[in-house]
C-alpha cells in the first residue's frame, strides 16, 4: 500500500506539468483532494479509511507513487481546485454531469446513489415534490441537490430553499435532526450510514433519477485518465470494488428505528457496567473490545439473564454445551458469559480455513458462532459447487441463505439450515460496533 502523507488545506503550486502522468511519476506523490467523511475520508482506530482512501491507495500502488491527501471543504471548492489544476484527482462522492464534465475529466464511476428528501420522524412529512412547498429546506451551495431543486422549482412555483455555503451534506441531516429546519437533500449512501447516528432520520422519498459517483481529474490529464481507466478495469474485475462496497456499506442494509434508540440508550445506561470485562475479554482472546460488546447485544440486548426458547443462556448466549467445553459455570453470571463467548470466538477463528482472511476471517467468525461450523462447512462447499469463492464472505453471504431450500440443503451433510439468520447476524453486530465506535471519544477507543 503506498504511503500517506496528509496535508489540511495548505496552499498547492500546480506547476506547470500538473495532470501530465510522466510529471506525477516524476514528483512520486499523487495530490488528492477529498472531503473528511464516513463515505470519503476519515480517521478510523487504526489511522485513515474509507472508501475513497482505499480506493486511492490501491490506484497509487498500481502508479508506484504516494499519496498526499488533502481535505477540502466542499464538493465545489474540490472541483474548482481540480479544474484549475491544483491537484491531480478530487475523489469525495461526486457526482457526474454534463455541466461539470466541461470543466473537469471525469473517470470511470465507481457508486450509483439516490437523491433522498430527508426529514425528522415526528415533523414534515412530504410524500411529493409538490409537498415541499411551505417547508424549512437547506442543501449545500454549490450541489447537485441545488440544482435538482432549481429543477423542481420550475415545476412547483413556491418551492424554496436555502443553499449553505461551506456546509456539508452531514451537517444539513444534522440540522434535520436537530429540528433547525424541516427536510434536507441527501444522497442515499450518506442517509444510510448517518441515519444510524441519527435515527430519527426519515426517508421520504427519492427525486429523480440515480446519480452515478465518480473521480475527477484536471483538463490536461489525458495520460492519468487512461492510466486510471487501466486500473478500474482490474480493480473492478477482480472484485476489488466489490469488497471496498461490502467493508463500508454491506452492513447498512437493515435498519430498525426502535432498536436503534434502544442501543443508543444502552450504550449510555448499560455498557458501562459490563464494559471493563468486555475490554478484558478483547485483550485476552484477540479481539477488539467493541466488537465482543456489538455481539453480546445482538445476542442478548447485554441482558446476563437472558434466555431463548431453544435453551440458550446468557449475556453471550450460550448453549449448555458450549459453555462446558469453554469452562463456564454459570451461564448468567455476566463475567462467565462474556469470557466464555470471546474464547469460543478465539477457537472458531482459529478453527477457520486459512485462506480465509481479514476482514472476512472475522465475518465468518461471527456467521459459524450463530449457525454452526456443520452448515457453514455445507454452506462452503455449496459456494464451491457454484463457482463462488468459498473463502470469502460476500460470496458465502450469498451462498448461506440457500441452506433453507430443499434442492440445495438435500445434497448437504448437514441439511436444512436458517441460513438467512447468520448473514442478518453479522450485518447487525457491524451495524451495532460501527455506531458504538462513533459514539466513543477518540481516547475510549
Amino acid at each position: 500500500m503506498a504511503g500517506l502523507m496528509l496535508a489540511a488545506l495548505v496552499a498547492c503550486d500546480p506547476g506547470p506539468g500538473r495532470g501530465q502522468l510522466a510529471d506525477l511519476r516524476e514528483r512520486g506523490e499523487l495530490h488528492v483532494l477529498t472531503r473528511n467523511a464516513p463515505t470519503t475520508w476519515y480517521e478510523d482506530r487504526d489511522g485513515p479509511a474509507g472508501p475513497e482512501y482505499e480506493m486511492i491507495e490501491s490506484f497509487a500502488a498500481h502508479l508506484g507513487v504516494e499519496v498526499r491527501y488533502e481535505l477540502a471543504g466542499s464538493v465545489g471548492d474540490i472541483l474548482q481546485r481540480v479544474a484549475a489544476g491544483e491537484a491531480d484527482i478530487g475523489a469525495a462522492g461526486i457526482s457526474r454531469t454534463l455541466e461539470r464534465g466541461s470543466n473537469v475529466r471525469f473517470g470511470p464511476v465507481y457508486q450509483e446513489v439516490e437523491q433522498q428528501v430527508v426529514c425528522r420522524r415526528g415533523g414534515a412529512s412530504p410524500q411529493t415534490a409538490e409537498e415541499l412547498v411551505g417547508l424549512s429546506l437547506r442543501v449545500p451551495a454549490g450541489t447537485t441537490y441545488a440544482r435538482r431543486l432549481q429543477r423542481l422549482a420550475d415545476e412547483h412555483p413556491g418551492l424554496e430553499w436555502a443553499a449553505a455555503q461551506g456546509q456539508t451534506t452531514e451537517q444539513m441531516l444534522a440540522a434535520v435532526w436537530r429540528r433547525e429546519i424541516d427536510c434536507t437533500i441527501a444522497d442515499s449512501n450518506i442517509v444510510d450510514i448517518n441515519r444510524r447516528y441519527f435515527p430519527e432520520l426519515n426517508v421520504m422519498f427519492s427525486l429523480g433519477e440515480p446519480d452515478h459517483f465518480a473521480w475527477v481529474l484536471p483538463p490536461a490529464a489525458s495520460g492519468l485518465h487512461a492510466e486510471l481507466r487501466l486500473w478500474f478495469r482490474g480493480f473492478e474485475r477482480d472484485g476489488g470494488l466489490d469488497a471496498v462496497m461490502e467493508r463500508y456499506y454491506g452492513f447498512v442494509e437493515l435498519f430498525d428505528y426502535v432498536d436503534m434508540r434502544a442501543f443508543q440508550r444502552r450504550i449510555e445506561q448499560r455498557l458501562p457496567q459490563y464494559r471493563p470485562i468486555f475490554e478484558q475479554a478483547g485483550e485476552r482472546y484477540g479481539f477488539d473490545w467493541t466488537l465482543l460488546a456489538a455481539q453480546a447485544y445482538q445476542e442478548s440486548h447485554w441482558d446476563p439473564h437472558a434466555r431463548s426458547p431453544t435453551g440458550v443462556r446468557g449475556m453471550m448466549m450460550l448453549t449448555q454445551r458450549t459453555a462446558a467445553a469453554m469452562g463456564v459455570n454459570n451461564r448468567l453470571d455476566a463475567r462467565e458469559s462474556i469470557m466464555g463467548g470471546a474464547r469460543y470466538m478465539q477457537r472458531l477463528y482459529r478453527w477457520l480455513d486459512e485462506e480465509i482472511e481479514e476482514p472476512d476471517r472475522t465475518w465468518v467468525t461471527l456467521a459459524v458462532y450463530n449457525i454452526g461450523m456443520g452448515h457453514f462447512r455445507d454452506a462452503q462447499m455449496l459456494a464451491r459447487d457454484l463457482g463462488r469463492n468459498p473463502h470469502s464472505w460476500p460470496d458465502l453471504r450469498e451462498t448461506l441463505p440457500l441452506l433453507a431450500q430443499p434442492e440445495y440443503y438435500q445434497a448437504t451433510r448437514y441439511g436444512y439450515a436458517r441460513g438467512s439468520e447468520p448473514v442478518r447476524y453479522v450485518q447487525r453486530i457491524r451495524d451495532y460496533q460501527d455506531v458504538l465506535v462513533r459514539r466513543l471519544e477518540p481516547g475510549e477507543r
